[in-house]
Order: structure tokens, then sequence, then C-alpha cells
């Protein structure tokens, strides 16, 4: 087992590997070996290749918007795929505007898409926000059909429910990046729980 979390030497950053533990996946040669292989796919090299000279181009001076606009257009990518929760449509809408000033063709859906209630798929009326009303289900199976039915290049998720994202990275043909992570306590910005895991939000996580 991997339990790199917990790593005090991250012997992975040296290069000459000093000190490593038993359990080091530096270890694992045959799957490193392989992995590199991986990246030598004419699919995959570009796109890993793309993403690293972003990352040194914009370190600590890009914020992450104009990372993920600055490799669709490095990627030539010219249709973009916006997947998003409608709690956040007006953020939705500044990106994709973002995303069009810089040439970009925008396919959105929204979460709601298709305004199927969530008693259609098993979800108790118990578990509605306003039980005993229509309340439209999050589909991110749907939206990501609209995306692949529309052929988009690449797909940016924002702000899709727990869970709701993995099902959307699933079912999505193209490469998906996630622009936002939801969470509606901290303004959408869920590492805080994490800075404060040991002070404030102790008693919450």
């Amino acid at each position: 087992m991997y339990t790199c979390a917990s790593c005090t030497i991250h012997a992975c950053r040296d290069s000459e590997h000093k000190n490593m533990p038993a359990n080091c996946p530096i270890r694992q040669e045959s799957l490193v070996e392989e992995a590199k292989k991986e990246y030598q796919k004419p699919e995959i090299q570009p796109f890993f290749v793309t993403s690293s000279e972003i990352e040194h181009d914009g370190y600590c001076q890009w914020p992450r918007l104009k990372e993920t606009i600055e490799f669709c257009k490095r990627m030539g990518y010219k249709k973009i795929g916006l997947a998003f929760c409608i709690g956040l449509k007006k953020e939705a809408k500044v990106v994709a505007d973002l995303m069009r000033r810089e040439g970009l063709t925008v396919v959105s859906a929204v979460c709601k898409s298709g305004g199927v209630d969530k008693c259609e798929v098993g979800i108790s009326e118990e578990k509605k926000l306003n039980p005993g009303q229509y309340e439209a289900m999050c589909n991110p199976i749907l939206q990501a059909k609209l995306l692949n039915e529309q052929k988009t290049e690449f797909n940016v998720a924002l702000g899709l429910c727990v869970g709701h994202d993995s099902l959307f990275y699933r079912y999505s043909d193209a490469m998906v990046t996630t622009l936002v992570a939801k969470d509606r306590v901290l303004a959408h910005n869920p590492v805080g729980a994490i800075y404060c895991a040991d002070g404030y939000f102790k008693d919450r996580l």
C-alpha cells in the first residue's frame, strides 16, 4: 500500500532517490516504465507536454481560469464544453464570455438539463431539498452526452456536485478539467476546510 500523503521524505523529488521508504512507488519499476511509455503515445504526449509548459509559463502568475483558456488555445481546441451547476450560472456566463472573447466556441450544459424530477431516478421525496414539490435532478450523464453529441474537443467542469462530477468525467468523451470545485459553505474554496482542519473547522470535519 502506498502512503505518499504521510511521507516525510519524498525521495521522488531527489534525483538520487535517497532514503526512499520500503513502500515508495519508485520501487514499482515496471509500473513506472509502463506509465512513461503512455506519455509517448501521440494522443497523449502533446496534451501532457502542453500542460507542463502551462505550469512553467504561468507559474504563480496566472489564475486557473487563464491557465485553462491558454491550454485550450495552445492545444488548438476550438469547441469547448462547459458543464456547470445552476447555482453558478453567473460564474458560468463570465467564463463562457471570456472564452468566446479569446476566440473559442463554447457549448454549455447546465446541471438541470432534461428537467427530470428527482423521484424519476429513485431519489426519495424525503431527500429532496423541498419535499413534495417538483425538483429537477442534477443530470451529469446528460450533460456529458449533450457535449459528446456536440463533439466538444475539451470539457470544463464548473461547480458540479461531489459524485455528479465523477459521473460527468466517466461519461465525457473528451478530456475534462475542473475549473471550480463546489463547496457551498466555503464559497467554492474547499481547501479552506483543510487549512482550518485543526482550528475553526475541527468540529465540522
